[in-house]
């Protein structure tokens, strides 16, 4: 009867022999820079898989001597450790001892629910191990159980052990730590080093003295190792690079396209993030963020906590209901006096603030805190500072205009305060960064540098009777003014004319050339003034086409997948500049003509002399206009345009080389005014030089090929109009040849070269 219920009901059930053959380890989903530095770690169970041969001899044989000694000699199951185990549980009238070999709990482990205890399980158990021990050899099945086993704290096999619990690999681990882990598979949840220390201390001694006995290690060993402390503590995962905007992004592709098994199969995301690029991209939005909080004064405490509730270990636990948020740490105030702040930390330790730490504050503190008061602080080089959480918001995107490779990207002052991407999901206004884009189109039609628009008032009246009348950011009002000098000064109104002489359709259709969707694109004049709604990613894609000479790029920022084999299952499809691949033209004939583009290479949307002439003109507003602040950098190749919303809500700053395009956004998440002269060139552009400052070192100045076509002329710097080269106010202006103002000759002096290998205008020329 018996056998036949272990044929018939027993049997059945167990799994086949190819899936014990193709058994796979659940191991988590992890995320990497470029360069190979831990982002983040996806999933349930912590595990570091590790081949036989690296596993470290000492701790096959603490496992052994605890769990199996007999492992090498027995076929799956050890018969005199069965008999005593039933004679002891007979005894007991329960189950109190187990007669699992190694090979039985791997079955366990991987096929069987480990919260069973029944006699039909342990059944199961034997006729698995059996199978295991037929279809493996002895090596593979001990490599399954170093590699499988549980051992607490979400840990699944020794390696993953070492690393939570001690901090190091496998090969680190001191006798007594390998002891320790040994011991844990008995009782993983209750016994382990960090819930049971002194139980872990019971159990691994145990393991010593049978190591000792097998003589696997001498007295003295035994000695040294029984006497060392359960030094065991929770690790997490050591991410080695802050960029959980981008680990998200990269969960979320691996899930949508790989389903619910991209947590478990131990794919690796290789990203395009540049390690370094990410450090300052986080660095410079914090700082300039909280630049921007602190010009706004102090807000005073976040909240208070009863310092005589019951002493300074009762506040510390209260303060844990405070997080730490972008490197700040809340702190309870302790003691005030007039040139010290006395702050608790949730570390216990008690630090002080001198006068030079509340100083941005513009407050007597002594006033304004008390004793009680929960505050944030900031350390920095062995001072504490008095810090607040900003409200403002903001976000930075840079890519490599190469490919649209992401190098940096950061949504936000902390993701774990708000998981919102400001830098993918943040639809804002662009305000004066839009601008470029349209006298980009003027210059594709008809308009040159050096042509006169007017920047007087103009009053826009529509249908219903309503009247709108732009102003310029300065509020001052400009005469006929030069193409060039307009974008410097960022002057609103030329660029509503521009608008309206050009007509808004025939902009609209230039505007989506760099990738602007058109239902995010207004229908009027506002879109003179940036009345749009892009996210700073799609901002730096579209700067992208003038910082490479005119192709649209393809934003991307997984490099590679690779299986938990190191097999690459997927690698960036991405789409490359190739100039000689299609004729310049293209943009203008293809839908005639029928051109098919190849999908490996970006697609040119702009002539090469227009993205010439763009890049001139931004580099006009980087040399002498609003964004002269980036001259700090010391490069003569850094071209770029400001951006602030008629409003106020919105500051931006996206500037370029030919290596990076990065675009800085900042403003509230519900907005609202930013602040008098909060503008682009204040609020965003010193975060903008903060990253690029880090971005491009090693990177050599750069400058856009100049096309053939493209010449320089002399020209009156208020008129725009041809004048001879010894003119005291003439400067270089550059044209598309044919575009040129007729060539004045003054001394035999000829005011048009077709030879413009010599350096661009400077400050004193243009102006």
């Amino acid at each position: 009867m018996g056998a036949g219920f272990v044929f018939f009901t027993v049997i059945p059930g167990l799994p086949s022999i190819e899936a014990i053959r193709q058994m796979e380890l659940t191991i988590p989903l992890r995320v990497y820079t470029i360069d190979g530095r831990l982002i983040a770690e996806f999933g349930d169970q912590r595990r570091n898989p590790v081949p036989i041969e690296e596993a470290p001899d000492l701790l096959i044989k603490a496992v052994l001597s605890a769990e199996d000694n007999r492992f090498f000699q027995h076929h799956g199951v050890d018969f005199g450790g069965v008999i005593r185990a039933l004679i002891a549980n007979l005894q007991s009238g329960d189950i109190v001892q187990g007669f699992s070999t190694v090979t039985m709990q791997v079955a366990g482990n991987y096929f069987l629910d480990r919260r069973e205890k029944t006699y039909t399980r342990k059944l199961k158990e034997v006729l698995l191990a059996f199978n295991l021990e037929r279809e493996l050899s002895k090596q593979e099945i001990l490599e399954l159980y170093l590699n499988k086993i549980f051992l607490g704290q979400r840990a699944y096999g020794f390696a993953a052990a070492a690393s939570v619990y001690f901090n190091k690999t496998l090969n680190d681990l001191s006798l007594a730590e390998i002891a320790t882990l040994a011991g844990v598979p008995k009782a993983p949840s209750a016994r382990n080093p960090i819930t049971n220390p002194d139980g872990a201390r019971v159990r691994r001694d145990y393991v010593l003295k049978r190591m000792r006995d097998l003589q696997h290690i001498t007295e003295d060993d035994y000695l040294t190792a029984t006497n060392a402390p359960v030094a065991a503590a929770r690790h997490i995962a050591p991410v080695e690079v802050e960029a959980a905007y981008v680990a998200e992004m990269a969960r979320s592709y691996m899930v949508e396209n790989y389903g619910k098994t991209a947590y478990t199969k131990g794919y690796r995301v290789y990203t395009t993030i540049n390690s370094n690029n990410q450090t300052a991209a986080n660095r410079a939005l914090r700082r300039g963020l909280i630049a921007y909080d602190q010009r706004h004064g102090f807000r005073g405490p976040v909240g208070f906590l009863d310092p005589d509730a019951g002493g300074d270990f009762s506040l510390v636990d209260s303060l844990q209901q405070y997080a730490s948020i972008g490197g700040l740490q809340p702190a309870v105030v302790s003691e005030v006096s007039s040139d010290s702040i006395d702050v608790l930390l949730s570390s216990g330790d008690i630090t002080q603030i001198n006068p030079a730490g509340w100083r941005w504050t513009a407050h007597k503190i002594s006033s304004e805190l008390r004793t009680g008061d929960v505050v944030y602080v900031a350390m920095k080089t062995g001072t504490t500072q008095l810090a607040q959480v900003p409200e403002i918001q903001g976000a930075i995107v840079s890519l490599d205009p190469t490919d649209g490779a992401l190098l940096a990207l950061t949504g936000g002052f902390d993701f774990y305060a708000g998981k919102f991407n400001r830098a993918t999901q943040a639809r804002r206004q662009p305000g004066s960064n839009i601008k470029p884009f349209i006298y980009s189109a003027a210059l594709d039609n008809g308009f040159t540098a050096a042509t006169l628009v007017s920047g007087t008032p103009i009053v826009v009246e529509d249908d219903l009777g309503d009247t709108w009348r732009p102003v310029n950011y300065s509020k001052k009002v400009f005469g006929p003014t030069r193409l060039r000098r307009a974008l410097v000064q960022s002057l609103n109104l030329v660029s509503v004319r521009l608008v309206r002489g050009l007509g808004t359709p025939l902009v609209l259709e230039h505007l989506q050339q760099f990738g602007f969707d058109r239902e995010h694109l207004p229908q009027g004049l506002s879109l003179a003034l940036g009345a749009a709604n892009f996210t700073p990613l799609e901002m730096a894609r579209a700067y992208g086409v003038f910082a490479n000479g005119g192709y649209l790029i393809e934003p991307y920022f997984i490099a590679r997948v690779e299986d938990q084999k190191g097999e690459i299952t997927e690698y960036a499809n991405r789409t490359m500049l190739c100039p000689e691949c299609a004729p310049p033209t293209e943009r203008f004939t293809d839908l005639d003509l029928g051109i098919l583009y190849d999908p490996r290479y970006s697609k040119r949307v702009l002539s090469p002399e227009n993205a010439f002439l763009m890049n001139e003109l931004m580099r006009s507003v980087i040399r002498t206009g609003t964004g002269r602040r980036a001259l700090s950098l010391g490069r003569a190749d850094l071209a770029g345009k400001t951006g602030t919303t008629n409003n106020f809500r919105d500051a931006w700053f996206s500037g370029f080389t030919r290596d990076v395009v990065t675009s800085v956004w900042i403003g509230y998440d519900t907005p609202r005014d930013l602040g008098s002269r909060e503008s682009g060139a204040r609020a965003a552009l010193p975060i903008w030089i903060d990253y690029m400052e880090v971005a491009l070192q090693g990177k050599p100045e750069k400058a856009l090929q100049i096309p053939e076509n493209i010449i320089k002329a002399w020209v009156h710097k208020d008129t725009g109009e041809a004048v001879a080269v010894d003119d005291p106010k003439g400067f270089e202006e550059f044209f598309v040849m044919g575009t040129e103002p007729h060539a004045l000759v003054r001394g035999g002096a000829p005011a048009v070269q077709t030879d413009v290998s010599g350096p661009s205008p400077t400050l004193e020329e243009l102006f």
